[in-house]
């Protein structure tokens, strides 16, 4: 099995795609402040899933998966935040 192949990991792609494209147009202020964190959150999702896929031991497993939540659960605060 590929870790392409599982939809969550596609769907994060897609997030850290997604809010590269919003922030582009946010001004410099909202971009240097929030923008960038912003980036960086999306980002780690798919990238915690792909480091958590390729791990054999299933404390690990979990240990990335917890990673990939407080993201998910981050990442809307951050989005709001951004839009004020």
């Amino acid at each position: 099995m590929n870790l392409e192949d599982f939809r969550t990991y596609k769907d994060a792609m897609a997030l850290g795609e997604e809010v590269w494209n919003i922030v582009e147009k946010w001004d410099k202020f909202a971009t240097d402040t929030i923008g960038r964190q912003l980036v960086r959150a999306a980002d780690s999702v798919a990238a915690n899933l792909s480091e958590g896929f390729g791990r054999y031991h299933y404390k690990e497993v979990i240990h990335f998966s917890y990673y990939f939540k407080r993201l998910f659960i981050r990442n809307p605060n951050l989005a709001h935040q951004g839009k004020q």
